[in-house]
């Protein structure tokens, strides 16, 4: 008996064919599922495969630092560790006091850093730093800074009333102003007890890895409370949102179903009269309407909030008013501090608790002095007397601010 040849076998070659076809199948099924382009990232429904989430928390790459480490946002900097750097060696290169960048850390003007890691500023670094150690006055003042600076120098207890502190700060010439990044401004988060670098990525629906490299935390991802972390932005152009589905016209795809009233006639029911049906209504005891709480604070001055609150841009409300209108406490505490801006714009700052505070800018005629007692609702100076006058309130938790509407409505 000749065995033939393996090649030659009828039987042995279609079983080839068929393992050659089976192997080819998953690729035309998956062929079959695209109607059209290939989705080279993967976002489409490919093989039940989604790829669509990880991209949409895509994010961009921190920005880079200027010479002196810092990276300028509309509203705040942030300063970037070198390798080696202590809290006061960053304070040195910046210009800032050690003690105020180490407190508003939450660390020692001593503790080491790692490369890459930053520090939120209290305020922002002057532009050019002091000749001699004492004279630099900051670059850029905003309304937190100057609110914060008065505040951290006045006693939070027994004030001494009836002296007025009114810090005239001038801004110095500056040789070359720091660099302001384009585009969105990151939220910047202040670590508070019992949160982790996971919980806060899943807060903001950003990836961990990124929100590391973004601020510079360790391997293990370990922050600390009172952290200040930069949440990184997301990448616009890989997190697009996908083409709508076509849709079709009304009347048009598929067809309505034949209502079942169509076809049987509704059942005959004996409904009894209105005015009849009405006596048979159980009572009901509805009880008289409570009095309305009261709001936490009342509003300052009584005109039209032209400008509303958004973290990071306007830290605060804008209410448009007549000029020279009264301005009101907002609720009763102790005048903290009195102190006015680089336009020499004054500005006054309440304290209802150690932590809670409240300000007032672009007033006039002011009525109070520091550590006087006020009540809710007592007349504490003037809107400005000018056209279209506009009073800027903000409440803030320390240096945090916070949303007036809240406790104004």
């Amino acid at each position: 008996m000749t065995t033939g040849s393996t090649t030659g076998s009828p039987k042995l070659g279609f079983a080839g064919r068929r393992r050659t076809a089976l192997t080819a199948l998953p690729m035309l099924v998956l062929l079959a599922a695209c109607d059209g382009p290939l989705d080279y990232d993967l976002r489409g429904q490919i093989g039940g495969f989604n790829t669509s989430a990880a991209a949409q928390s895509a994010t961009t790459n921190r920005p880079a630092a200027d010479a002196r480490g810092l990276i300028t946002y509309p509203s705040y900097q942030v300063a970037v560790a070198e390798r080696g750097d202590t809290v006061s060696d960053v304070a040195s290169r910046i210009g800032l006091p050690v003690e105020d960048v180490a407190r508003f850390n939450g660390m020692q003007p001593g503790d080491t850093l790692r490369k890459g890691e930053i520090l939120a500023l209290p305020r922002r670094a002057p532009d050019s730093l002091p000749a001699a150690a004492g004279t630099a006055s900051p670059g850029g003042v905003d309304i937190a800074s100057l609110a914060g600076s008065a505040i951290d120098a006045s006693a939070a207890t027994s004030p001494n009333p009836g002296s007025v502190t009114t810090t005239n700060l001038q801004p110095t010439a500056q040789d070359k102003p720091a660099a302001v990044q384009a585009g969105p401004e990151p939220v910047r988060h202040k670590v508070v007890r019992g949160e982790t670098a996971y919980t806060i990525s899943r807060l903001y629906q950003v990836p961990v890895k990124s929100l590391a490299e973004w601020n510079g935390l360790g391997s293990d991802f370990a922050i600390r409370e009172g952290q200040h972390l930069l949440i990184p932005l997301k990448d616009q152009q890989r997190s697009r949102t996908p083409a709508p589905l076509a849709t079709t016209a009304p009347g048009e795809g598929s067809a309505t179903p034949t209502p079942p009233s169509a076809t049987k006639p509704l059942p005959e029911e004996d409904l009894a009269p209105a005015n009849v049906a009405s006596q048979n209504l159980p009572s009901v005891d509805v009880p008289a309407p409570s009095r309305a709480s009261q709001s936490a604070m009342a509003y300052p001055v009584q005109g039209k909030i032209v400008k509303t609150y958004a973290k990071g841009r306007n830290d605060g409300i804008d209410i448009a008013a007549a000029s020279g209108a009264p301005v009101k406490a907002a609720e009763a505490g102790t005048v903290a501090a009195i102190t006015k801006d680089s336009q020499n714009v004054p500005i006054i700052v309440i304290r209802h608790d150690p932590q809670l505070l409240t300000i007032y800018a672009n007033v006039d005629k002011i009525l109070v002095s520091k550590g006087d007692r006020v009540k809710r609702g007592q007349t504490i100076a003037n809107l400005q007397e000018t056209e279209g006058a506009t009073l800027h309130f903000e409440v803030r938790n320390g240096y945090d601010s916070l949303d007036p509407l809240p406790y104004l409505n």
